[in-house]
């Protein structure tokens, strides 16, 4: 069974994989939580440890701009579990960029749509007014639209700029994104 991960909970696809494998939904209920463990563990005890290769082209410098600016708050709105999100962060050189305790992730809820709110509110309610998801999948724009803020799309995944074209600005890369984020900051 093929399940399309790209912009998914890691909850959402393990839920995808087992009903799909006939795995009754309660019995995935039932073992949410050690299902959660055993894929932090597995994940921990596979994880290279340097995941600098994986961070697209202009990130670093977009990330320190944005932590720079006094009227920016970043906080990682991801679907992977936190732990596992926290490493590849660490990992990959960036995980300083994100204060603990801010942010959203899959081990907070299942659906994607509910993360933006969960983030706003770690951020002590920071306003949608004020609040920007940036992602690269349809689905990370769904998520956005679910909570009514901006959503700018960046093409360094598996869907390129047309596919995206349904967030406010969809670029091709995170240099382009820093003229609509400077855009956006500014107006």
């Amino acid at each position: 069974m093929h399940v399309r991960t790209a912009g998914k909970t890691d909850g959402q696809i393990a839920r995808e994989l087992l009903l799909g494998h006939g795995v009754a939904e309660e019995e995935v209920d039932r073992r949410a939580v050690a299902l959660r463990d055993a894929w932090w563990t597995a994940y921990e005890a596979g994880c290279e440890e340097d995941l600098s290769h994986t961070v697209a082209p202009g990130v670093p410098d977009l990330l320190s701009w944005l932590a720079d600016r006094p009227d920016v708050r970043l906080a990682l709105l991801t679907g992977n579990l936190e732990p596992i999100a926290r490493l590849k962060l660490a990992r990959a050189g960036l995980g300083h960029f994100f204060a603990p305790g801010q942010g959203a992730f899959g081990s907070d809820h299942e659906s994607r749509a509910e993360l933006p709110a969960v983030a706003r509110a770690r951020a002590g309610g920071w306003p949608r007014e004020r609040t920007a998801v940036i992602g690269d999948t349809p689905l990370d724009i769904a998520c956005a639209r679910a909570d009514g803020v901006r959503v700018a799309a960046v093409a360094t995944g598996a869907f390129g700029v047309p596919e995206l074209g349904e967030a406010d600005a969809a670029v091709p890369d995170a240099r382009a994104l820093r003229a609509v984020l400077e855009d956006w900051l500014e107006g």
